[in-house]
């Protein structure tokens, strides 16, 4: 894979280029970066969803899927995460690269030209966005926001970094609650979008093998009429905790969950992350994992039980899935594999499995044009845009030294417990 070309197009606009000739598609996003905060996030998750339904140009949503299909059945999608204290907003359109259109059309010109149609002229009544539009898309994202809840494990992992991040912006889920998405209105919406084109900061990513030229001045030629004032943007990291937090729930769950959040002291853009990231997929991160083998294999403990480095927030996050009976013997097995990493007890076979698994994770993850775009997406944070090639040798730098002093920075910040109703 090429490395990334990045360029200053516009006041907090940057056009960032990968040239990859192993796909025959290619792939124009435009990510909103913009402070996360309680007040906002519905709206701006709103936002997203209704953008890509219809614009001035294509009222609704049959005109608007017509374009995509005459432009050899382009896609267009809306994506909302949270990176570190930031809530990024991504917009992106897909279809074949321009040396395969039919008639030596530059598909990359028409595709960027929609997606700005879609940012830059939305379909308003009245300084405020279509009220019918608006009401299907919040219907949609209530469903989501409610898929959520019921995944017990994605809702056990929100609830754990919202208890142990209560204050903090990185507590916020990133479509807000029920009733922010709710309370949203249409003339609300109007005034967020505008927020959105004048504040935000925007990362434009184009993969494919054909020249970015042509997309590059569509993008600039539109941010060129926008009078912008970013907003601030950053992620405080939080280095240790006063004391251990204990909280539970009870909800209709079939098995219980066992959640640990840690304060690691090690954040990006430090330069001891990378070892962070190798000792947390040492403990839990691959069925070669000091978790998979011991905890669940060896003990037969738990469901699974994983690790997760939350980088930009300096955040390490343990969840399994456990039977009640089991729970505290398996949180003090948990700390004892932590504690074996804390003093050396590392074999030379764990840490090469290690970064073998998330080489290869790497290499999956820019199997298509979508996965080199987030590639470089989730690298905002970093400090620095690391080609996979590059990121593996980082990985394969680190020594088992440093993964036990990393290790030895970690401090125990909250346990998160979920049971069935019925249990005491």
């Amino acid at each position: 894979m090429n490395p990334i070309v990045r360029s200053e197009i516009a006041r907090g606009v940057t056009f960032s280029y990968v040239s990859d000739n192993r796909f025959k598609t290619m792939r124009i996003s435009a990510t909103a970066l913009l402070p996360l905060q309680a007040e906002t996030v519905s709206a701006y998750a709103l936002l997203s969803q209704v953008l890509t339904r219809s614009c001035a140009q294509y009222p609704d949503f049959t005109t608007l899927s017509k374009k995509l299909s005459s432009l050899y059945g382009a896609a267009l999608e809306a994506g909302v995460r949270k990176l570190g204290e930031v809530l990024a907003l991504t917009f992106s359109v897909s279809g074949i690269d321009d040396r395969y259109a039919l008639s030596g059309e530059s598909i990359s010109e028409e595709l960027s030209k929609l997606l700005c149609s879609v940012l830059f002229e939305p379909l308003l009544r009245d300084d405020a966005f279509d009220a019918e539009e608006v009401e299907q898309e919040r219907r949609q994202l209530i469903d989501t926001a409610d898929a959520e809840l019921n995944d017990k494990r994605v809702y056990a992992n929100n609830r754990l970094l919202e208890l142990m991040c209560d204050g903090e912006p990185y507590g916020v889920r990133r479509y807000g609650s029920r009733d922010g998405i709710k309370a949203v209105t249409s003339s609300e919406l109007y005034n967020t979008w505008k927020t959105m084109l004048s504040g935000a900061t925007f990362e434009i990513i184009y993969v494919g093998d054909s020249s970015p030229e042509m997309a590059k001045g569509v993008f600039a030629e539109k941010f060129s009429s926008v009078q912008r004032e970013l907003l601030p943007l950053g992620t405080t990291p939080v280095s240790a905790p006063e004391n251990v937090r204990d909280f539970s729930d009870k909800m209709e769950v079939s098995q219980a969950k066992l959640l640990l959040g840690y304060r690691t002291s090690v954040a990006a853009p430090q330069t001891e992350v990378t070892a962070m990231r190798l000792m947390c997929a040492i403990l839990g991160g691959s069925a070669h994992s000091k978790f998979f083998k011991n905890v669940r294999e060896k003990q037969s403990l738990c469901y699974y039980c994983i690790s997760r480095y939350h980088r930009v927030k300096g955040i390490m996050t343990v969840e399994s899935g456990v039977e009640s009976e089991n729970i505290e013997k398996t949180k003090n097995a948990i700390m004892a594999e932590l504690d074996a990493i804390r003093k050396g007890d590392i074999t030379d076979d764990e840490i090469n499995f290690a970064k073998l698994s998330v080489s290869n994770d790497f290499v999956s993850i820019c199997d298509t044009v979508s996965g080199i775009g987030e590639w470089y997406l989730s690298q905002l944070g970093d400090g620095r845009l690391l080609s996979v090639e590059e990121a593996i040798a980082d990985f394969n730098s680190v020594t088992k030294e440093q993964i036990v002093a990393v290790a030895n920075k970690l401090t125990l910040d909250t346990v998160y417990v979920l049971k069935g109703n019925e249990e005491v």
